[in-house]
């Protein structure tokens, strides 16, 4: 299931994204300002192409000085041109970063909404595993004029109760329905994973000498081709990550949330229809935090880069690795913005972020500079730390 921790990797996943699109929006708005001055080939005037390209030049000093200081744009610059290209490159860097950061946005939280959609395919596959050992035996039947003699356990897995239990399952087929999982799509593929993958499987070999399995080896089986076949073959790795460019890191999640399915039936009590996990516990609340977090610290970035560039004076701000930069924005951004989450909780969080993915000696600077600077907003009254379990300012 999805947990803050994982929303908060996510959401700093996208924030680095965010600032790698400024960046390469300010290398547009550059480039837009060095065509305004190149030489007009539709005129007969001569044209200075040296003075061209001083001007060009000056001009994007001028955005940039903007970009970085927030000065008056044009304060100083007599000349007209070069004040008017970098009132636009300005505008136009704006325009960019506004459709970045909504696409971004946007797909943030699609991304992560869509994640169901994947435990669901697992989940068919078994069921599309099932039918076609279903159909083979048909087959068999119908065009062998002396089938073989094949002991009845052979085809278990055709006759699953768990998988018909989950087949019949009203909120499993309105998933089915809702992510357009469509069982040809996989036609070829599920005879050659069944063929090459699922019946040299040990578990399932010792499955089909089983008469009449149990409801719980029934379980059982499913929960070994999850792990086994399903989240470790690479054929069908394949497949998630054609579905899913985040699919390394949303796995772990698919996968728990498929083998929950399995561990949810029941083969004792009444059907219930509450077969498939939620998300998350209280998906409307982390979904909020998890927008929140992500638009909190587009907001702050300005307010915390200075907070951050004050305590790192010997370092030029834009020299530290940009993973720490983000993780250091999110974790003070967090720390001032939501009061019900403990001001060490945040530290710990964005400190085991770093270890993951910004650079070895990071653990170190992002723990040190958290510290430092989370005392001394709580001591500023910018960190106020209120609710269950907590005091203010503590």
């Amino acid at each position: 299931m999805l947990n803050r921790r994982i929303l908060r990797v996510k959401a700093f996943q996208t924030l680095y994204a965010y600032q790698q699109c400024k960046f390469s929006n300010a290398n547009l708005a550059q480039d837009y300002i060095r065509e305004a001055f190149l030489p007009d080939l539709n005129t007969m005037e001569v044209q200075d192409k040296g003075q061209l390209k001083r001007d060009a030049e000056r001009c994007v000093q001028l955005f940039l000085s903007h970009l970085q200081k927030d000065t008056p744009l044009g304060s100083g610059e007599t000349d007209e041109k070069i004040r008017h290209t970098a009132i636009k490159a300005v505008d136009l860097y704006h325009k960019y970063n506004q459709k970045d950061k909504d696409f971004l946005k946007s797909n943030m939280l699609t991304a992560v909404e869509n994640i169901p959609g994947l435990y669901i395919y697992a989940i068919h596959i078994l069921l599309e595993f099932g039918a076609h050992v279903t159909n083979e035996k048909a087959k068999k039947r119908k065009y062998d004029a002396q089938p073989a003699l094949q002991p009845a356990s052979f085809y278990n897995l055709g006759a699953n109760k768990a998988l018909q239990l989950i087949d019949s399952n009203h909120s499993y087929r309105r998933e089915c329905n809702r992510f357009q999982v469509d069982s040809r799509e996989l036609e070829l593929e599920i005879k050659d994973w069944f063929r090459e993958l699922v019946k040299p499987n040990e578990d399932y070999q010792t499955y089909i000498t089983i008469d009449n399995p149990s409801f719980e080896q029934d379980k059982e089986i499913l929960q070994s081709l999850l792990k086994n076949v399903l989240f470790k073959s690479e054929a069908v790795i394949s497949f998630f990550q054609e579905k899913d460019i985040n699919w390394a890191e949303n796995k772990s999640i698919v996968r728990s949330l498929a083998s929950k399915v399995i561990k949810n039936l029941s083969g004792t009590e009444e059907p219930s229809d509450e077969i498939l996990p939620e998300l998350a516990l209280n998906w409307e609340e982390d979904k909020e935090f998890f927008q929140n977090i992500f638009n909190l610290t587009v907001a702050s970035e300005d307010e915390f880069s200075g907070m951050i560039a004050q305590k790192t004076k010997n370092w030029d701000v834009e020299r530290i690795a940009l993973t720490d930069r983000v993780i250091l924005i999110m974790a003070l951004t967090e720390m001032v913005n939501f009061p019900s989450i403990p001001t060490k909780v945040s530290i710990n969080e964005y400190i085991d972020i770093s270890k993951t993915y910004s650079t070895p000696k990071s653990k170190q600077f992002v723990n040190g500079l958290l510290d430092t600077l989370s005392k001394e907003l709580t001591e500023s009254g910018k960190i106020r730390k209120s609710g269950r379990g907590l005091i203010d300012n503590k």
